[in-house]
């Protein structure tokens, strides 16, 4: 199962979120979420865990407990939406050229 992990502290590791969730099972990865150009945390990040009951241990257990100084958001995720690609918007009143 995968789980989304919001409200984390920028500071929170993928490894110290890896031993968090391996409390209550096995956890195939767990990633915090950065942005590109500052390689800082966006301040969530997914956790996957093969066992769904552990799994759905976890996120009772977790889910608004306090973690690095912030109460955790703890929920299955959602899959990913597609995204449209980016179009620049047409200037009016004629043609781009």
């Amino acid at each position: 199962m995968d789980i989304y992990v919001g409200n984390l502290a920028y500071a929170t590791t993928e490894e110290r979120l890896h031993e968090l969730f391996s409390q209550y099972g096995t956890v195939d990865a767990a990633r915090v979420v950065k942005d590109r150009a500052t390689n800082r945390s966006k301040g969530f990040g997914f956790v996957e865990m093969p066992n769904n009951d552990e799994a759905k241990a976890a996120i009772e257990a977790i889910n608004g407990m306090e973690f690095d100084g912030r109460p955790l958001r703890v929920n299955e995720s959602r899959p990913r939406e597609e995204r449209r690609p980016y179009r620049r918007p047409r200037p009016e009143g004629g043609s781009q050229w």
